[in-house]
């Protein structure tokens, strides 16, 4: 299930591309049997050990308009959910450790010297 924005206005909505577009490839369209033209965008990225793209989504014009549907990275998704729960229990254990929710049930008033109490 992919989160599809509609769009009415595409000219307007590739407008705002233009200003970031370094590093964004739009790569060449196909159509597909029933009609549709799909056009894949991805994101550059240079560093020193070479080139990498990252798929953004695909734009998919259809004769009713123009949709926008984004690529979903479901293990970053993922991740973030195993890693979020690590940190908690992490938390929660360290907080366990550090004061105990039970009460502090240790006698030590046997090891202070016991004081006599003035006669009167």
């Amino acid at each position: 299930m992919h989160a599809e924005a509609r769009l009415q206005n595409p000219e307007a909505f590739l407008d705002q591309f233009a200003d970031d577009a370094a590093g964004r490839v739009f790569a060449e369209p196909y159509h597909t049997p029933d009609g549709s033209t799909v056009i894949p965008v991805a994101k550059l990225r240079h560093s020193g050990s070479g080139t990498t793209a990252k798929p953004l989504g695909v734009f998919v014009i259809r004769d009713d308009g123009t949709t926008w549907v984004p690529a979903v990275d479901a293990d970053r998704i993922a991740l973030v959910g195993v890693v979020t729960g690590l940190v908690a229990a992490t938390i929660g254990c360290l907080t366990l450790l550090r004061r105990p929710p039970w009460p502090d049930l240790s006698n030590h008033g046997h090891l202070a010297p016991h004081r006599r109490r003035p006669q009167s």
